[in-house]
């Protein structure tokens, strides 16, 4: 009985945070809605920089639970750049933690509120969240045949325009890691620069598990993140569609014999680490509490008033309602 107690504690590891962030979210889409509003008249700029400052207030929240809460080691290798510059994130597709990797690694430059994600089109239907990522300037894409090329061109090319700045997270390989679906892995490594591997996922014989979930892993069952960082300059990147190609399958070639390394090399002083000196790089309680104090103290404030839990309630619904009526007919 006392072993079922601790177990089930362990699951509720997860509770508090997942409480928190979903339920500041009304409270994060009306500011974010008023401000839409009040903005309406003014140049796009000023919209956007203050729209930047709230996504990553709330980012920072997140990050609050993904790193302080859990305690996790995130070791650096490679060269992280330390000044704000547009970037295209390139990385390895493992685990639902990916996304917060890449708000870990934007907020050490800064750059948090300019995350922007390519998304697979079917998560423009979550609730409030869906909505707002388009409007942030996320873009959603359909796999494989479906992808319309043209449509994400006109957006990113909008994007260039309005001179936005941007921290683009793209996961070329299009689906998450899972040593059991042997078919997948095999199409995506014929597709193939960011590699991410998470310590603790191998099991008792020596296999490699799959990465943690985002419920694992703010259970605490990830000690550590290994985070291999390769900063290429664009003019080394080719232009031309097919050199293009051929490019972005050699980086992943190059990724795939690191994690190979990471997990699988037969020298133990090797394996769980990626090549070169790594470093400890922990993450200031200022970046990501105050955050946390404010969002929640916003939303226990509309919670303590009956006109407060009406108006949070009709976001919920409301605003769900027309958050997919609007990503139906824009995203």
């Amino acid at each position: 009985m006392l072993l079922s107690l601790v177990l089930h504690m362990h699951s509720l590891r997860c509770a508090l945070p997942a409480a928190v962030l979903l339920g500041t979210a009304p409270t994060y889409v009306l500011a974010w809605g008023a401000w839409r509003l009040l903005s309406a008249l003014l140049p796009a700029g000023v919209y956007q920089a203050l729209d930047d400052r709230l996504y990553c207030a709330y980012q920072s929240m997140v990050l609050f639970f993904f790193e302080h809460y859990t305690g996790v080691q995130v070791l650096l290798y490679g060269d992280l750049p330390k000044n704000k510059e547009n970037i295209i994130y390139l990385a390895n597709h493992q685990s639902t933690v990916d996304w917060i990797v890449a708000d870990m690694l934007a907020t050490r430059q800064g750059a948090l509120g300019h995350v922007r994600y390519v998304l697979k089109d079917g998560l423009k239907w979550l609730p409030l969240y869906g909505c707002y990522f388009s409007q942030h300037g996320g873009i959603y894409v359909k796999r494989s045949a479906r992808f319309n090329e043209k449509d994400m061109r006109k957006k990113l090319q909008k994007y260039m325009n309005a001179g936005t700045p941007m921290y683009l997270v793209i996961f070329p390989e299009g689906t998450r890691y899972n040593p059991e679906l042997t078919k997948v892995i095999s199409s995506s490594q014929t597709f193939a620069a960011q590699e991410v591997a998470f310590e603790g996922t191998m099991d008792d014989k020596g296999q490699r598990k799959e990465a943690p979930s985002m419920v694992e892993f703010l259970c605490k069952e990830c000690p550590k993140i290994h985070i291999h960082i390769d900063r290429i300059d664009k003019k080394d990147v080719p232009e031309e569609q097919v050199y293009m190609r051929r490019w972005l399958h050699e980086r992943f070639e190059i990724k795939d014999k690191l994690l190979i390394e990471f997990y699988d090399s037969l020298d133990p002083e090797r394996r769980n680490r990626f090549p070169g000196k790594s470093v400890h790089s922990k993450l200031s309680l200022k970046k990501t509490l105050p955050s946390l104090l404010i969002l929640s103290g916003l939303t226990a404030g509309m919670l303590v008033t009956e006109a407060g839990r009406k108006l949070y309630v009709k976001t919920w619904i409301y605003g769900t309602l027309i958050s997919c009526l609007w990503v139906s007919i824009k995203a």
